[in-house]
Order: C-alpha cells, then sequence, then structure tokens
C-alpha cells in the first residue's frame, strides 16, 4: 500500500513537472509568435483620420514653392508672378482652400522693384524672415533681399531688411539660410563673374539672419551631362535643405528650368565637418527626381522639405509642369514622402501622377487642443475651410476625468449657426475618449468654438470628411467639377461593371461599428442601388433615392471599421449618380 502510495505520489510530481515544462515551452512559443506577429488591430496608434489629397496643391501657379509647418499650419510663399510676395497659410499640406495674403509689394523705382523671385520663408532664431531676389527690370541687376516680420504671424505686416550680400556682390538668385550646430550660413545660386555663363552654389557665413560675415565659397557648379541639359547658361539653383540623423543633405536643381530635363540633384555633408569646406560636401551624380513622361510630369525642380503634422514623416514639396513644352508655364506645387533607406540616404521615388490618390501626411487634420485659442473653458480652432453652406462632422478627443457626464457645446465664432450640444461620457485616467457630433459650417474659412467645463481637458478635434474626388477614381468612374459640391469636384459612378471609386486611408480612433454618411446627387427619375464594401469584404447595397441635381443628399450605410487604414469602395451602381463626400460618424 505505502509502495502504490509512493508510486502515485511519483506518478503525480513527474506530471506535475511535465505540466510545468509544457507550459514553459507554450509561453516560450506564445512570446516568440508576439513578436513575429504585428501589433493586433485595436493596438494600432491613432494619428488622425488619414484620407488622401491629390497634387497639385493648389489650383494657381505656384512655382518655386517654400513651406514652413509651424505650431499646427503650413505656410507657403512662392513665385507670385514676379510682382510681390504672397504667403498661404492651410492646416493641410492641401492649399487650394488655404488664406492667401500679399504681405509686401515693393516701392516703384528702386533695384528690387521688378523680377521678384523665388521666395523662401523661414523661421530662424525667434522669428520669420522671407529672402528672395530681385531687379530694377535688368536681370544682370539681380541680388538677394530680406523681409522681417514685425510679429510671430507670417500673414501679418513684414518689414523690408535690405540687400544680403558677399563682398564680391555678384549676380545672386534663390538664398536661403542654413542653421547647422549653433551657426548660421547663407546660401545661393549666382555668377562667378558679370556675365551670364553658368549659375553656380556658393556659402558664406552669417553673423546673424540678415549679415553675411565671410567671404563666398564655392560648392558646386554644373558639371555633369543632366546639370547641362538645356543650356547654356548652365545651371545649378533652387538650393533646399534636408536634415537627417544629423547629416546635411543640401538638395539643388540642374538643367534650364525653362526645359522638361530640370531634375533635383544631392550634395551631403556628414555630421560634425566644416560646411564652409567644399571637400567636406559629397556631390552625387545622378539626380534623386526627373521627368517622366508616363507620369505627365515634366521638369520637377526648386524644391522645398516640411514634415508631416506628426513629425514623423518628411516630405517634398517640388514644382513641375503636366506638358513638355510648358517651359515657365503651368508650374505647381507637388508633394510627396520620402522614403529612408537603410544606409540612411532619402529616395524621392518617381514623380507621382496628377491621379494618384496620395495618403495625406500622418497627423493630418488632427487640430490640437493646446494650438488653439483658449479663453477658461472655452476653445477656438480657426481655418476650417468650407466651399459652400452646410453640416460637417467633428471628431472631439477629450479627457473627462470628473467621474460624471460632462457637457459641451459647438458653434461658430461669428455665429450664423446653433450652438450644437455633444455630451462628453466619463473616461479612465489616462485615457482619451471620443464623441461626434455635427455642426453647420459657412462657406469661407470657419472658426469653431468649443465650450466645455473647465475640468475637461480638449485634446484635439478633426473633421472626419474624406473627399471623392481626393480618392481611387478606376475605370470609367470620373472626377469632375462641380461648383456645388463640397471641394468643388464629384465622381461621377454608373452602372458599367469598371466603374469604381475607393476612400483610402480612412482610419478611426477605435474599431467597430461606424456609420458612413456619403454625400450623393441621383439625377435619375428612380432609386439607385449602390454596392459597399469595406476592406474588400463583404458588400451590402445602398439605396440612394431622387434628389435634387444640385443637392448631395447623406446615403447612410453602417460598417465596421478596423484600427488602422480600411478602404471604402463604391461599384455597381444601378445609374448614374455624382458622389461629393464621405463623412464617418459613430
Amino acid at each position: 500500500m505505502m509502495m502504490k502510495i509512493r508510486k502515485k505520489g511519483a506518478v503525480r510530481a513527474g506530471t506535475i513537472l511535465f505540466l510545468a515544462a509544457a507550459a514553459a515551452v507554450l509561453l516560450w512559443m506564445v512570446i516568440i509568435a508576439m513578436k513575429e506577429k504585428p501589433m493586433q488591430e485595436n493596438a494600432v496608434e491613432y494619428r488622425g483620420h488619414g484620407g488622401t489629397m491629390k497634387n497639385p496643391l493648389a489650383e494657381i501657379d505656384t512655382p518655386d514653392p517654400s513651406i514652413v509647418y509651424k505650431d499646427g499650419y503650413y505656410y507657403m510663399t512662392f513665385t507670385h508672378n514676379g510682382a510681390d510676395i504672397m504667403v498661404m497659410k492651410s492646416r493641410t499640406l492641401d492649399f487650394r482652400q488655404a488664406v492667401r495674403k500679399t504681405v509686401w509689394y515693393p516701392p516703384v523705382g528702386t533695384m528690387y522693384s521688378a523680377s521678384i523671385w523665388a521666395p523662401e520663408i523661414q523661421y530662424l532664431r525667434g522669428k520669420w524672415y522671407i529672402y528672395f531676389a530681385a531687379d530694377n527690370g535688368i536681370n544682370e541687376n539681380h541680388r538677394m533681399y530680406a523681409l522681417e516680420a514685425d510679429t510671430d504671424a507670417p500673414l501679418g505686416t513684414w518689414t523690408f531688411r535690405g540687400q544680403i550680400k558677399d563682398e564680391t556682390n555678384k549676380w545672386a538668385i534663390d538664398g536661403l539660410a542654413l542653421e547647422h550646430e549653433g551657426k548660421l550660413y547663407f546660401i545661393w545660386s549666382g555668377w562667378e563673374g558679370d556675365v551670364n555663363i553658368q549659375q553656380n552654389t556658393y556659402i558664406a557665413p552669417m553673423s546673424d539672419p540678415l549679415t553675411i560675415s565671410g567671404p563666398r565659397v564655392l560648392l558646386s557648379e554644373p558639371e555633369f551631362d543632366w546639370e547641362k541639359a538645356g543650356g547654356p547658361p548652365y545651371i545649378n539653383e533652387g538650393q533646399a535643405i534636408l536634415k537627417k540623423d544629423g547629416r546635411v543633405f543640401l538638395m539643388y536643381s540642374g538643367a534650364g528650368s525653362w526645359t522638361p530635363f530640370y531634375s533635383i540633384g544631392t550634395l551631403m555633408l556628414e555630421p560634425g565637418l566644416d560646411p564652409l569646406n567644399p571637400d567636406n560636401w559629397r556631390k552625387f551624380e545622378e539626380p534623386l527626381l526627373v521627368m517622366d513622361q508616363e507620369a505627365g510630369v515634366y521638369g520637377p525642380g526648386h524644391n522645398t522639405f516640411v514634415t508631416s503634422p506628426d513629425g514623423s514623416e518628411d516630405w517634398i514639396v517640388y514644382h513641375a509642369t503636366s506638358g513638355i513644352h510648358d517651359g515657365w508655364n503651368n508650374r505647381k506645387a507637388r508633394a510627396q514622402k520620402i522614403h529612408w533607406d537603410e544606409d540612411g540616404m532619402p529616395s524621392f521615388g518617381k514623380p507621382l501622377p496628377l491621379s494618384a490618390a496620395v495618403m495625406v501626411p500622418s497627423g493630418t487634420g488632427w487640430m490640437d487642443g493646446g494650438q488653439a485659442k483658449r479663453v477658461d473653458g472655452e476653445w477656438v480652432f480657426d481655418l476650417i475651410p468650407a466651399s459652400q453652406d452646410g453640416p460637417a462632422p467633428v471628431l472631439i478627443h477629450y479627457r473627462n476625468e470628473t467621474g460624471r457626464p460632462a457637457s459641451a457645446s459647438l458653434s461658430l465664432e461669428d455665429g450664423g449657426t446653433d450652438p450644437v450640444s455633444v455630451e462628453l461620457a466619463p473616461t479612465k485616467a489616462g485615457k482619451a475618449g471620443f464623441a461626434y457630433a455635427e455642426i453647420g459650417l459657412l462657406a469661407g474659412q470657419n472658426a469653431v468654438r468649443l465650450t466645455a467645463d473647465p475640468a475637461i481637458a480638449l485634446e484635439a478635434i478633426e473633421i472626419p470628411r474624406f473627399e471623392a474626388e481626393n480618392g481611387e477614381v478606376l475605370g470609367s468612374a470620373e472626377a469632375g467639377d462641380n461648383p456645388f459640391a463640397s471641394g468643388r469636384d464629384a465622381v461621377r459612378l454608373d452602372s458599367a461593371d469598371d466603374a469604381e471609386m475607393r476612400f483610402l486611408n480612412v482610419r478611426v480612433p477605435e474599431p467597430g461599428e461606424y456609420v458612413l454618411r456619403i454625400g450623393i446627387t441621383n439625377r435619375e427619375e428612380k432609386d439607385v442601388s449602390l454596392e459597399v464594401s469595406v476592406n474588400d469584404g463583404k458588400s451590402s447595397r445602398a439605396n440612394v433615392p431622387v434628389t435634387n441635381r444640385n443637392i448631395f443628399q447623406p446615403t447612410e450605410v453602417r460598417v465596421v471599421l478596423k484600427a488602422g487604414p480600411n478602404t471604402v469602395t463604391l461599384r455597381h451602381a444601378s445609374g448614374v449618380i455624382l458622389v461629393d463626400y464621405m463623412d464617418v460618424v459613430r
């Protein structure tokens, strides 16, 4: 009996040891699997509602773009008819509905009254500056000049601060300041002498943003075949600065700016090296961005660099034309994301065609509560554009740790529509809550006021609207102008098998069930059915009632959206419809 008990005990102990070992192996396998598997969908970091945009960034000509992102806004200047200096302000990289202001007109009869080229806007040592080239109507007299902002508002007033010149005082254009390791340098394109043979890249030290303090140094001159295309004169110009991991990339444009061969080349400075020593700059033989006839992009050049709103991405903005014979005409700003290879080198890829749906920069549309105008329990968010009067969704990010529901009110700062109430449910400590509402916007730029209990922490608001014309338009579907659409464009769908459009990169703060409100005009004399699917999954049919031809009526569809990017596809309409936008609410 004792033996049996001992044997039984031994079996039990062995079983326990076996199970423990098995559990350890299983745990190890789970850990390995977790390491190998991507992050769970519900753990994807939310960086704004996403969406897509399309080039160009503005409908007007915007050659020689220069853009700075600061405190929630993009500011762009460009060559504006060569007659003055204009600044545009936008919450997104899409400047089609941006606020525009001519901030400076040159006085007549001066050496800087004409041919105002390539203004460069920069924020240096706590102040805004614009560097620009100008002459008196005679090209040989082109020199560099500077404006200094009177306030911290780039759309405010500016003061002319005179010429930026080195001791040679030769022909100069396309100047900008490089701030590197605590020192300032001025970089520009200029002539060696007084004859227009070629344009070189020069650098000189600065004692402050308005003063060159030492001799100019030649960094680069046209030497490769691609730099000499279209010449003489041979060109190095349009310098722009990109920084990454201590390296300085000095991008420049080569070849004739009047030709389709205009392209972007690269100089690189390693960390810790003196920028004034030309031997410290490595010049790459091949350009990084060139024309692409298949994409219909010609003369890509004179670029600028910006970050995404959340700072996680780098973007290049350059001008290009859509016609091989356009020359200096039809040059418009275009944007695309920069990719970095394993060696820390930038890659621009091929220039994108105008039809390409471009994923918006990460964090786009996220209007930070900390950057809003704040008075007690009121937050005011400005520059919310609308092309016409009408309702728009609002997504509120907040923290309510009071332990009880709180009410908030949305209204336009200038009035015009009735206030909207929204409940802000309690949130767990350290966790954000999300609330959806709808507010009536007025045509033009809107300032939205949110009023709430001072105990509420408002993190941000968004307008989760996705314009159809910015999506992927496939087959016989067609995007076109429409004065009654929210973005002045709409997409035509019909019963053709290949007529399809897709809203790409649709993101939500939490996975779950949402309502899609799709603005559609149905000009048929009967209801039209439309197939709607999410992420190429099971589709459903939505019924689109007959509407007035000038009214885009919301058609509601309930769907399940995951964390991360979603794709919403519209196709197989039973008749002709026009799709304007899609709002996402919960």
